[in-house]
């Protein structure tokens, strides 16, 4: 089943634009991953950063020679179970035998029910240790928790550096390749008891110098004491241009598929409606070419029928006009086989060319008295060939049909009195010689529009009411066709109601045979 050029077109469309649909689906999922994993990762460099300022603080406390020290923890619930209870003891060397150590209780957490809520020091598994550590979420969370114990430890002998941690959080965002302007605060929030409200105090404050937050920027915060509520609060603008930035490879890919794929529909549909185009054309012209074929045929075969039955061959009046008769047919004729011929020629595999060196001055002049007689309307043609012994390496049969129809274009296309002009000379630009042939006239014209499709097959330049201008759109494509296995160039330069100008440029040299 032969589907329409509409359908096949319309199904090219919705192809397209299913690739297209499926594309930007597929790139926004892409995008939203990424972005989650940003974030993600955002929060993770601000635990590694807490928990390498734990190592540094560790280092520091070991290199210290004056004092050393030992911290124990203890949290729970107090003997009458109301309260929630956190001990730490501390031993301070004072010296190489002596021990003092101390005790510091706190005893102003808020009242709790023991039936009811779990101590926030604690981790809770209803399944059992072992199921506890197969859940990877599980396992995560007591990594954070592990790291708080060890800042309540380590808290004591020494507070947090948020100078050192800023730093590392800075290195570990660019070694993480997320190069991020933002502003680091240090925050403690707590309860007043007596006054019942809330209160969040800024410690320390750093980041990047000169970072002031828009009103669209987001908060990622790690709290890293549970106990004292002291959190590490990170703000920067939103991340979607660094996301952006990360998919500039795979969205340039993309991108350049699209065009790809794009522009090859594009021109799968172009080509099936040229494709459709030329076949209605062929049609045409079979059937027009059908009917022209028959009509001197038939205007032939009347003449010759009365010359040899009717006797008129004994009239030399009507001997000679029946003849000439015939002969304007046949000529006719002979012009309708060569356009069918030129048509199918770009078809043929075996073409080959028959150059040899061919003076213009043979076969221009017996063209032109040609032309001059078959026309219809007066007819002047000028002949300038510079120098005089010019000539040409081509094929001489083609070479004549290609002047040929220029001159019948030229004689086709002029208003009631033909003025052509013939110029052929010998030129050479940029070390390369070549010979010129130009056909000038003074014609109708052509329009501007026109110009870029009048070498095309089946192209027919419109010319208003003028029904008179005949033709099948093949004698340009075919001289164009002829040049071009010259391995020359033709080109044309036209003004509408001043005439029109076709040059053609030919190689000096001889041509090796295609």
């Amino acid at each position: 089943m032969k589907l329409p050029s509409k359908y096949i077109a319309l199904l090219v469309i919705l192809s397209l634009a299913g690739i297209f649909g499926y594309q930007a689906y597929w790139l926004t999922g892409l995008y939203r991953t990424m972005r989650t994993d940003l974030e993600r990762n955002i929060t993770e460099a601000m635990r590694i950063s807490d928990y390498n300022e734990m190592l540094v603080r560790i280092e520091r406390l070991q290199h210290r020679n004056r004092e050393h020290g030992e911290v124990s923890i203890s949290t729970g619930f107090n003997d009458e179970g109301k309260q929630f209870v956190q001990s730490s003891t501390v031993l301070h060397q004072v010296s190489d035998t002596t021990l003092q150590g101390f005790t510091a209780q706190n005893d102003t957490f808020r009242k709790i029910e023991t039936d009811t809520v779990q101590p926030d020091a604690m981790l809770h598994a209803s399944e059992g240790l072992d199921m506890l550590l197969r859940n990877q979420s599980t396992m995560a969370g007591m990594a954070i928790y592990l790291q708080r114990g060890l800042h309540s430890g380590l808290d004591i002998l020494m507070n947090p550096s948020f100078t050192v941690y800023d730093s590392l959080l800075h290195a570990r965002l660019l070694e993480m390749n997320i190069p991020i302007r933002y502003r680091l605060q240090y925050l403690h929030e707590g309860y007043d008891i007596h006054d019942r409200w809330q209160y969040t105090d800024t410690v320390a404050t750093g980041g990047t110098s000169g970072y002031v937050p828009t009103s669209d920027a987001v908060s990622y915060q790690y709290e890293f004491s549970a106990s004292k509520h002291e959190i590490y609060r990170l703000t920067t603008e939103p991340l979607g241009g660094i996301v952006l930035r990360q998919m500039a490879g795979i969205l340039t890919t993309s991108l350049i598929i699209l065009l790809i794929l794009g522009f090859s529909f594009w021109y799968l549909i172009r080509t099936i409606l040229r494709q459709k185009t030329l076949e209605e054309m062929k049609s045409d012209f079979t059937n027009n070419i059908t009917h022209e074929l028959k009509t001197p045929i038939a205007v032939a075969y009347a003449a010759t029928d009365a010359l040899l039955n009717f006797h008129q061959a004994d009239n030399p009046t009507k001997r000679e006009r029946y003849l000439r008769i015939c002969q304007e047919q046949l000529q006719h004729l002979s012009g309708l086989v060569e356009q069918i011929l030129s048509m199918s020629m770009e078809r043929r595999k075996t073409f080959r060319l028959h150059l040899e060196e061919v003076r213009l001055k043979e076969i221009l002049p017996p063209l032109i008295e040609q032309h001059k007689l078959k026309a219809d309307k007066p007819v002047r043609i000028s002949l300038q060939i510079t120098p005089e012994e010019l000539t040409v390496t081509a094929d001489r049969t083609h070479l004549t049909n290609m002047l040929s129809n220029l001159l019948d274009n030229a004689v086709k296309y002029s208003l009631e009195h033909a003025d052509i002009a013939v110029s052929c000379r010998l030129c050479q630009e940029n070390e390369e010689t070549y010979t010129e042939i130009c056909v000038s006239d003074c014609g109708i014209g052509i329009a501007r529009e026109c110009l870029p499709h009048i070498f095309d097959k089946f192209y027919r330049v419109p010319t208003g009411n003028r029904h008179e201008v005949k033709g099948y759109g093949l004698g340009l494509f075919y001289v164009k066709t002829m040049i071009e296995k010259h391995g020359g160039t033709i080109r044309v330069t036209s003004e509408p109601g001043k005439g029109s100008r076709f040059i053609v440029t030919l190689p000096f040299e001889r041509q090796t045979e295609d």
